[in-house]
């Protein structure tokens, strides 16, 4: 090997260590939280928000609540029996501030839709001036790999809906994925506000389509102290007067 072809050599596999690094320092970057591919893009929005269940901890809502923020959505129950075990301190803690309040259940594909319905109307309350309830709908366990069908989901998740807007005098919102709306929500639940999950990129549903975005599942803010150090951030496409008329 000439001493040219060796010098070439060697500068290949530097600019090739060099790019290795350069992709593993974003990634940790990316999985800390530093850097994220939307926040560009959510920046456009001027009404955001975070989501929190029992991992965010012992949550003092007066110093997350200053973090620029307008809303906050708190997880209440899953299926027909399990309550978040921070739902009523949140919930009370969240009310304490300026920020506009509404809880989410976690759909089971496991239980009748009315029976979950009656467990989330047992544990939040109808109170004036709070973010009608959320439905979140998504796969998990081995769901992922062996979802229900279509029609399995929707006898599940439509006796849920009415009973929730009969109670609380409002449609709920829906939770879900890009993918989930796809294959399982048709035009008949576009009168349902809709709140997109979609973090590695911005939605590919039109922007007339949802009112709420959640970007980043990888933000840290100050006021919480739980096993998990990250929150979930959102924002909604509309302003703060437009937020306020949403809720019940």
């Amino acid at each position: 090997m000439s001493e040219h072809s060796g010098r070439r050599r060697w500068w290949a596999l530097g600019a090739l260590a060099a790019g290795v690094l350069v992709v593993a320092v974003a990634a940790a970057l990316v999985w800390e939280g530093v850097l994220w591919p939307n926040r560009l893009a959510a920046d456009d929005y001027d009404v955001r928000g975070v989501d929190v269940s029992a991992y965010q901890g012992e949550i003092d809502w007066p110093v997350l609540a200053e973090q620029d923020l307008d809303f906050a959505f708190i997880k209440a129950t899953e299926g027909s029996s399990h309550v978040d075990e921070r739902f009523a301190a949140n919930w009370a803690g969240a009310q304490e501030t300026d920020l506009l309040v509404g809880a989410y259940h976690f759909l089971s594909f496991e239980s009748p839709g009315a029976g979950q319905a009656a467990h989330l109307i047992e544990q939040v309350p109808a109170a004036p001036g709070t973010l009608p309830p959320v439905v979140d709908v998504e796969y998990y366990g081995d769901f992922a790999a062996d979802p229900p069908s279509v029609t399995e989901l929707r006898g599940i998740l439509d006796p849920m809906l009415d009973a929730l807007e009969e109670h609380y005098g409002a449609p709920p919102i829906i939770y879900t994925t890009q993918e989930v709306r796809e294959v399982y929500l048709g035009a008949e639940y576009d009168r349902y506000p809709l709140w997109i999950r979609s973090v590695a990129l911005t939605p590919e549903v039109p922007r007339r389509d949802w009112e709420f975005w959640q970007y980043s599942d990888r933000d840290v803010l100050d006021g919480y102290a739980g096993e998990e150090t990250h929150i979930d951030m959102n924002v909604f496409d509309g302003s703060l007067e437009d937020l306020r008329a949403l809720a019940l």
